[in-house]
């Protein structure tokens, strides 16, 4: 049976497909809410001027101490994303739309994993892009301190393996930002009248768009190591972060929280987290943290 194309019978099919797309979306929990702060962004780029000044109380004795915005210059500029899939008009007429309903729904699941994919797309090379203070975001030399007392501290330990992170994700604000200009939202483009591509190419167009980015928020949450991940190591990266000051010299009181491993390094993780007894002992880094299997990291 030839089926007519007909206003009516575009938008039940696009409200098909809107559902099939939103069922593949909701198949993904992105991890990017769980390791990055979440901005809205209202322009096409943003600056974090105020990245640097980690806010803490002091005694009020005389005026207040106002602590302007000291501008670091860093900026995140948003991106352009898109997936689109063509439906040919000999598919609608013949009734064969349920040979794209797989396609539409992994198109929803691959903007829900879309926001990870650009996360760790930067993550991977945090140890070679800069930060708000100029200095590689996993450094062993960020500069803390006031002018003519800075010192170098240290947030990264070299080696030849695989990229983990130990990670304070307890703040506001977390070592990632997610800047979000227009949020994921599925389109279509279907008639004929108007559609250049129906009447030239005989398809009818359905797809997703953003406009999202990805950048580094305070290097002090996060500390990288390349080095074998062991209880050594953990521990010096665990100490490492909770010495960890401001300008004025006065702990952030951090803690880390998570312990961020990709697909190379998760068995040691648990071995190291989860391990009740390593080597008839008792294990006393049992439970210092919570695992984050990110296998995009790396």
């Amino acid at each position: 049976m030839n089926r007519v194309i007909t206003p009516a019978l575009l938008e039940s099919i696009n409200k098909g497909f809107n559902t099939t797309f939103q069922k593949g979306f909701a198949g993904y929990a992105a991890m990017m809410s769980s390791i990055a702060t979440v901005v809205t962004s209202t322009s096409s780029e943003e600056t974090y001027g105020w990245l640097g000044d980690v806010p803490k109380l002091r005694e009020w004795i005389g005026d207040r101490q106002l602590k302007s915005l000291e501008s670091k210059g860093y900026s995140i500029r948003n991106r352009k994303f898109e997936a689109t899939i063509g439906v040919i008009r000999d598919d609608i007429e013949d009734d064969k739309l349920g040979l794209y309903g797989p396609r539409i729904e992994m198109l929803g699941f691959s903007a829900a994993q879309h926001p990870d994919e650009i996360m760790f797309e930067l993550i991977n090379a945090s140890t070679t892009t800069t930060c708000f203070d100029g200095q590689n975001f996993f450094d062993t030399d960020h500069p803390v301190g006031k002018p003519g007392a800075v010192a170098s501290v240290s947030n990264y330990q070299a080696g030849a393996g695989e990229l983990w992170i130990l990670a304070d994700l307890s703040r506001p604000l977390k070592p990632f930002i997610f800047q979000k200009r227009r949020d994921y939202a599925f389109t279509a483009k279907e008639d004929a009248k108007t559609s250049d591509l129906v009447f030239m190419r005989d398809q009818y167009v359905y797809g997703v768009d953003a406009r999202v980015s990805a950048g580094f928020g305070f290097w002090q949450m996060a500390y990288g190591s390349k080095d074998t991940l062991n209880a050594a190591n953990l521990r010096a990266a665990y100490n490492a972060m909770r010495d960890f000051t401001d300008d004025e010299g006065r702990k952030l009181g951090i803690k880390p929280t998570h312990l961020i491993v990709g697909n190379g390094n998760y068995f040691a993780a648990r071995d190291i987290i989860m391990s009740e007894k390593i080597d008839g002992t008792t294990n006393t880094d049992r439970n210092l943290v919570q695992i984050i299997e990110a296998p995009l990291l790396n």
